[in-house]
């Protein structure tokens, strides 16, 4: 347990935005799911969700509009249905309380990138850099979690190469757009981490 919070660790403050609801059951063990409300500094608000095990929701009941502070790790899922994202984020809750005071949301990662980095500039001149980075957690396990950099972190993240090791801190946001299905446009949720810090490991 240990080792997985060295290599991934997120802390939030927010929300609870919806009841939870059950979500699978692993191990014998049900987990329940729901979205977590952030407002940033900006007043936008990133909406995470985040997955809770029964026995603890037991032992601290989540109902809409809760103030929550957790701790957890940021997990990945290859949605194989066909329908939805392709691949799904969302935090695992290793503690939970009722929580008060200014919201949060932090965010800090170390593993390897395992595609090449995609800089670019918008329309208005602003750089960014798409990054996918693949965490190990134990038994084998792999989560592999989208990145952004911005300005000058993204002029620095398009130099580095697939294999390069890197640590990672920011925030978890959560971004609409319009995707175009059988010719209707369609509002989706992409989650990735936006990097405010990023340096190469020593083990590179």
């Amino acid at each position: 347990m240990e080792a997985d919070f060295r290599t991934n660790f997120v802390s939030l403050k927010g929300l609870v935005d919806a009841a939870p609801k059950f979500s699978h059951e692993s191990h014998g063990r049900e987990y329940f799911i729901f979205p977590l409300a952030v407002e940033r500094l900006s007043g936008t608000l990133d909406v995470i969700n985040v997955l809770v095990r029964r026995d603890e929701l037991d032992e601290t009941p989540l109902h809409r509009s809760d103030s929550v502070a957790l701790t957890g790790q940021l997990r990945s899922f290859n949605n194989k249905s066909g329908t939805g994202s392709k691949l799904i984020l969302t935090v695992l809750a290793r503690n939970f309380e009722y929580g008060y005071g200014e919201f949060e949301n932090t965010v800090e990662l170390s593993g390897a990138l395992c595609k090449p980095p995609i800089y670019r500039q918008t329309p208005l001149g602003r750089e960014i850099c798409d990054m996918m980075l693949a965490v190990n957690r134990h038994y084998g396990r792999v989560d592999y979690l989208p990145c952004i950099a911005w300005g000058e972190n993204a002029r620095f993240c398009g130099t580095l190469a697939v294999g390069d090791k890197l640590s990672v801190a920011g925030r978890i946001q959560s971004r609409r757009y319009i995707k175009v299905i059988n010719g209707e446009n369609v509002e989706k949720t992409a989650f990735e981490v936006s990097a405010l810090q990023v340096c190469v490991t020593e083990d590179s």
